[in-house]
């Protein structure tokens, strides 16, 4: 049935290093990412694409980042794609519509990149009636695909686009302080239903979600967020966060995530968790094992990795 899961990523270092360590010829085959480039040098996001494409798999790349050292100007981006990727397949331009982009602005943006199959990725825009209407008479983008993040988008937006391919993208994961997070929770079934909406993919903000930071201060809690498929709730996505119990100063961070980590153990070694044994799950057995703190931009590696194999595996499950 070919790629079906489209996960966001923001392409800051560990997310980048998520996908490339993901970019195997097995999990390819289910999920696509879509990057928007949030740091200045691109030397990461390339090893990245290149992993996807030597993997023979497909990757959407925003050309107009909103967040980031390239909002306002993404000349080096548009660069980048033209001159490495020219004449690759596997790679789509990511026209990203927020509430300032006019129609003129879409319609310019995916004439320019028309070489690289365009994906409107509608996130707040306001026109989309004026933009269908325009994308019929451009007969090189008909058959733009588009991919809708769900608050921006409800059905009657997306209906504009009803004879194009079309992802709907649901942002799961509800941010908290990690001190408040509770054990488990529901992340999504829409892996379930996207079909029954008539959407040809679905996708997510991993165990990110959709806001976006650069980075907060020290963290008083640690925790450790791993998705599952609850196979005795009608194979629902769920959410279990572990979080350290020495939440009182925001000292120790790897004593932190020793307790986070351990909560984890334990819950694997119950044999209820439902967690599938992913090779971020064997990673982090091996973490437990040595009692080693790999840093927390390592552990949301982990985290993501984990994400993208729980939903291949569940895809290839039911196909």
């Amino acid at each position: 049935m070919g790629q079906r899961y489209y996960p966001y990523f923001r392409g800051k270092q560990f997310e980048l290093i998520a996908i490339r360590e993901c970019a195997t010829p097995s999990l390819v085959k289910s999920f696509v990412p879509i990057i928007e480039p949030v740091r200045e040098t691109l030397r990461g996001l390339e090893k990245s694409l290149e992993a996807v494409r030597d993997a023979h798999g497909k990757a959407i790349l925003i050309v107009n980042p909103f967040y980031g050292d390239h909002s306002g100007d993404s000349d080096s981006i548009s660069n980048m794609i033209g001159t490495n990727y020219d004449d690759c397949e596997f790679i789509s331009a990511g026209i990203l519509l927020r509430n300032d982009t006019t129609t003129e602005d879409a319609l310019r943006l995916a004439e320019a990149h028309r070489d690289h199959r365009p994906t409107l990725v509608h996130a707040g825009f306001t026109e989309p009636r004026k933009l269908a209407e325009a994308l019929q008479e451009h007969t090189d983008l008909t058959k733009a695909q588009h991919v809708f993040i769900e608050e921006h988008a409800q059905l009657l937006y997306r209906k504009h686009f009803k004879d194009a391919t079309r992802i709907l993208l649901r942002d799961g994961f509800r941010r908290q302080r990690n001190a408040d997070y509770p054990p488990v929770e529901k992340f999504s079934e829409l892996h379930l239903t996207y079909d029954d909406m008539v959407m040809d993919g679905f996708g997510d903000f991993l165990i990110v979600g959709d806001d976006y930071s650069e980075g907060g201060g020290p963290a008083y809690a640690v925790a450790i967020h791993l998705t599952f498929i609850k196979h005795d709730a009608e194979d629902v996505m769920y959410i279990h966060h572990f979080v350290s119990d020495s939440n009182d100063t925001p000292t120790d961070p790897a004593g932190k995530f020793a307790e986070a980590l351990q909560k984890l153990t334990e819950t694997l070694d119950s044999g209820t968790s439902m967690l599938y044994e992913t090779s971020a799950i064997e990673e982090f057995r091996k973490l437990h094992r040595k009692g080693h703190f790999p840093g927390l931009g390592y552990v949301k590696k982990l985290s993501m990795k984990h994400h993208i194999e729980t939903v291949a595996r569940h895809l290839e499950s039911v196909s």
